[in-house]
């Protein structure tokens, strides 16, 4: 899961607001443990301070949840202007989730929350071999000329891309805030139906859009074709459409 959200100002609270954000979609969740670089698990006695402080830095340390039956992590990083849409510095919110019944069943709601919490542009939630593929579609250099797999469009580097608000790629779960809703034309009721039907409205006026029921796996061709009419549908995502 990764969610693409403004810079971090000084103090603005957002990295502890995501934080709290999941706990409070997935009860029973707590995430009281910071990873160490060595990999180790280190008890964080004052968990809230102590990712206030990193946030002040502009940094959002390694987090996971205290249930070794249901492990999830959440950690952040700052991503310079130069690589990032129109010139404007971004923070992304990478969250870990595991490929079982429970961590497919939170991952709307947590997908949700951290985008809603990190007040982002957009974001999503995808299996990480269908993201792999999905990922190779990005032309990040001039001679990068190999088609992208599975007959995928092929989408622009970020730093290419005129506007943060314009998701950069589809997933299996999709957050768009209500800007990247209006700036890729979502939804649109005689063309959306399908996707309204796996969709739902948030709180601050964006959408969750969920392309296939089951996680999005590119060998069945059921999903790859989900995937491929979605692309067909927003020409904009990815910064294929001309401005």
């Amino acid at each position: 899961m990764i969610v693409y959200a403004p810079a971090l100002a000084e103090d603005d609270g957002r990295t502890l607001a995501v934080v709290h954000g999941m706990e409070r979609a997935r009860p029973g969740l707590r995430i009281g443990m910071m990873i160490s670089d060595e990999g180790q698990l280190l008890p964080l006695p004052d968990r809230d301070g102590f990712v206030a402080h990193e946030s002040s830095r502009g940094e959002m340390p390694p987090l996971r949840s205290t249930d070794d039956n249901f492990r999830v992590s959440v950690t952040g990083w700052g991503i310079p202007a130069g690589l990032c849409p129109d010139g404007r510095a971004q923070f992304e919110f990478h969250v870990a989730l595991p490929l079982s019944a429970d961590g497919i069943s939170a991952a709307e709601v947590l997908l949700e929350a951290v985008a809603e919490n990190g007040r982002a542009f957009w974001g999503h939630a995808t299996p990480i071999s269908a993201a792999w593929d999905i990922a190779r579609q990005t032309k990040n250099l001039p001679d990068d000329l190999a088609p992208p797999p599975r007959g995928l469009p092929a989408i622009k580097s970020p730093g290419a891309m005129r506007s943060p608000e314009i998701p950069h790629r589809l997933g299996w779960l999709n957050y768009w805030s209500a800007a990247a809703a209006r700036a890729i034309g979502f939804p649109d009721s005689a063309r959306d139906t399908d996707l309204l039907s796996r969709s739902r409205r948030t709180a601050t006026g964006g959408w969750v859009v969920r392309l296939t029921e089951a996680p999005l796996e590119l060998d069945n061709p059921a999903h790859l074709d989900a995937l491929l009419r979605a692309y067909e549908r927003f020409p904009e995502i990815g910064g294929r459409s001309a401005p």
